[in-house]
């Protein structure tokens, strides 16, 4: 009995150490991980470059967190501006130097990023002075094909003119404003030749039917221009001709 009650002691063990293993080392997450991943979706980094020497130097500025399901759906997250990104981009904007930003070339429905790989960036560019001047407000739009895939990129600012207004660093440059929009393409309606084809039938068929409205005028009312002329042709040789009964002494 002691030796049975021992073997079940080490069995136990030996599970519980396997079981504990396994969830340890599922993938490199826990089991909490995957709920939240699962809640939160998919992310892909947002970044962006201003440098006065205009070489693109990209750093993350925040995340694009796709959300799942069939139609596409995102959301951003953004960093704040540090005091150096805030100075450097003002020195930018001094220059008529360029804010850049890309993204990945990606598809836009989470459930299709589970083994996601790289295909290049998507960049887009506005003068830093545009940016500085809206107070870091802009428009970011993903364009995508009929399947969902990133195709392109744009950003513009709110206002979009560069007009030397002076802008403090503390109160205006420090949190981004950013409304993200995604355009998909719209199905342009096809030729309705089907509709088309169909009535030309339809026209053929009723003329078929009733050949007397394919004759023309005169072969409708022939007996009519007929009966016509012959009643003028006999008024005009019944008539005498004009001064015929006067006698000349």
């Amino acid at each position: 009995m002691a030796r049975l009650l021992m073997f079940k002691i080490v069995v136990s063990a030996v599970l519980f150490f396997v079981c504990t293993n396994f969830v340890c080392c599922n993938n490199g997450r826990r089991v909490g991980d995957a709920l939240d991943t699962e809640l939160s979706g998919f992310s892909v980094p947002l970044e962006h470059s201003f440098e006065v020497d205009d070489v693109a130097k990209f750093q993350v500025r925040g995340a694009l967190v796709l959300k799942a399901g069939r139609e596409p759906g995102v959301s951003l997250t953004q960093n704040q501006l540090t005091d150096e990104d805030r100075t450097k981009l003002k020195e930018v904007a001094a220059v008529d130097g360029l804010y850049r930003i890309r993204v990945p070339r990606i598809f836009l429905q989470a459930d299709r990023q589970t083994e996601w790989q790289m295909d290049g960036y998507l960049t887009t560019f506005v003068r830093a002075c545009a940016m500085v001047e809206s107070h870091l407000s802009d428009i970011i739009t993903l364009h995508t094909d009929v399947s969902g895939y990133l195709i392109g990129v744009s950003i513009v600012t709110l206002p979009g003119a560069c007009r030397g207004v002076e802008v403090e660093d503390e109160v205006d440059l420090e949190v981004f404003n950013t409304t993200l929009s995604i355009m998909a393409p719209v199905s342009a309606p096809g030729p309705e030749t089907a509709f088309f084809l169909e009535r030309m039938e339809q026209e053929s068929e009723k003329k078929g039917k009733n050949p007397q409205e394919q004759k023309s005028f005169f072969a409708k009312y022939w007996y009519l221009i007929l009966g016509g002329a012959i009643f003028l042709m006999v008024t005009n040789s019944a008539q005498p001709p004009a001064g015929g009964g006067r006698e000349q002494s």
